[in-house]
This record gives structure tokens, sequence and C-alpha cells, in this order.
């Protein structure tokens, strides 16, 4: 397939990856608007990677008001085929402690206000979205995980809510009832545009706090979420280099012709602007 592209979406406290050879600033224009920031593109080993802070460098984007088709858009115009996710999550189980890691492998979407397609327009697709992530990526992730001695668990259900406020007590409490895992603000709709785009994905959801649910632990706080985060985000950097060195030649899942049967306007009356403006994420159909 050429030379493998990987993408990074940096959240809180990950606004940059080391170790990157020949590395550039690239500004991508899209349909959509601005991204976050602009990537940062660079060598490892014979990997090239595209790294983007999600919240923009200096964190001043909120997870509410982030441009996620922007920035899934820019990845893929900059040829990238698979995305890790980086994002800080609360806990909602005892046994997932503050410091560890999830590779979750399902969302629950908690959001409201937030545009979650790239089509509508003129084209309508509905892609399959049952297995949210790339189970080859995350098997990959989790893997990387374990070989450089991180404390990681392999599944998982992410809730995505609106944010930017933290859960209330009583919010907490009902989401811990639904049985899902962990908590954040950003995965959603970022891991929807990502199928949409035919980009695998997976996330290391970085656990710094227990929400406010805990009885013993306290509320979560600014400060105590940056300060967890500081060795997470530590031990994410060695997950990401890991994986990327033991990336396969080609892809074997499913997530690369995710468009081939999800679109189902009739073809012949697409308007060409439409087909034109998303051509690289539709143009081989057409």
């Amino acid at each position: 397939m050429g030379e493998k592209v990987v993408g990074v979406i940096g959240g809180s406290g990950l606004y940059e990856l080391e170790g990157l050879a020949e590395i550039s600033k690239v500004e991508v224009e899209t349909p959509f608007g601005r991204p976050s920031d602009a990537y940062i593109t660079g060598q490892l080993g014979d990997v090239k990677m595209v790294f983007l802070p999600r919240h923009g460098k200096g964190h001043h984007v909120s997870p509410s008001d982030i441009n996620y088709r922007a920035n899934i858009f820019g990845m893929k115009k900059l040829g990238v085929e698979l995305i890790i996710s980086v994002s800080a999550v609360g806990s909602m189980r005892e046994d997932l402690h503050p410091g560890e890691i999830v590779v979750v492998d399902q969302f629950f979407d908690h959001t409201k206000t937030r545009p979650k397609s790239f089509f509508g327009e003129g084209l309508v697709c509905h892609v399959h979205f049952a297995d949210p992530i790339c189970q080859d990526l995350a098997d990959g992730l989790y893997s990387a995980s374990q070989a450089v001695g991180a404390k990681a668990h392999k599944g998982g259900t992410y809730l995505v809510m609106e944010g930017p406020q933290f859960s209330t007590r009583a919010e907490s409490r009902i989401y811990r009832q639904w049985g899902v895992d962990v908590i954040g603000m950003t995965n959603l709709p970022e891991a929807k545009l990502a199928r949409e785009a035919e980009i695998c994905y997976a996330t290391l959801a970085l656990v710094t706090d227990y929400d406010c649910w805990h009885e013993s632990e306290e509320d979560v706080s600014i400060e105590g979420v940056l300060t967890v985060l500081k060795n997470n985000v530590a031990s994410a950097k060695q997950i990401i280099r890991k994986a990327v060195e033991e990336l396969p030649e080609q892809r074997s899942c499913t997530c690369g012709s995710a468009l081939r049967d999800a679109i189902l306007s009739d073809k012949s009356l697409v308007p060409k602007e439409v087909v034109d403006e998303l051509s690289v994420l539709v143009g081989r159909y057409f």
C-alpha cells in the first residue's frame, strides 16, 4: 500500500510527539473550516506520522467546540489510514484506577450539539458502526501496552458526554448503572467521522480520576487530573512508538472500504459540486 501513514490525535496533556525526524508543519484547508491546529508531520522509522493536538496548541478549544469534521477530513487529505486517539477519561469502575489505560472497544454517544457526519446535503451515507473501533489497531495498541509495561485493560465502553463541565454526582451514578467503563468528552463524533473517512481508529483512554461517584476518593479536579495525566502521557507515547513499529504492511480490516455499500443516494443524481467537495472521501466511488 506504499508508505504507511499514521495519524495521532492528542488530547489533554499530549500536544506533540517526540522522536520524529523530518518534521514539518502543514496547514490544511477543508470544506468544513479550519482544523484545531496545523498538522505536524514527520517520520518514525519507515512510517509517516501526522500529529494533531485536538484542543489546539496551548489547549484553547473546548471539547464541544472542536471542529471534528475538519480534523478528520484534514487527516484523510494528508493520506492518513490509521488514527490513534489519545484521550483523558474518568473511571466509572472501582478496578480501573487513575494512572491506568483502557483500550476501549465501544462508545456510548451522550453528546447533543455536534455535527456527526460529512454527508447529508445531496449525498446520504449510512456506514456500519456496530463495532466503532478498528479491532486490529486496538489489538496492536494493547500488545504494545503490555510490551512497554503499562497497566492496560483490553476493551471497555467509553461514554462521551458533552461537557465542558464535569458530571454532576447524580449523572455520574446513573452512568455507572448504564454499565459504562470510562467517561470523557472527545471521542465522538471523532470515531464516527473516521469510519466515514475509511480510516482505522482506536483509542488509548488515559484514566485520570474517578469522576465524582467514588465515596472515598476526591472529586475530579483539574489539578488532580494534570498530575496523573503527566505519567499517563509518557506511557502513551511509548505505546504509540511500539505499536507503530509493529504495524503490518497492509490493512486486513474492513475500515478501508466502509463506504463501499454505505452510499444510498442515486449516484447519477448527486450534485457534481457535492462530489467535488467530498472527493477526498468518495471520489473513488463516483
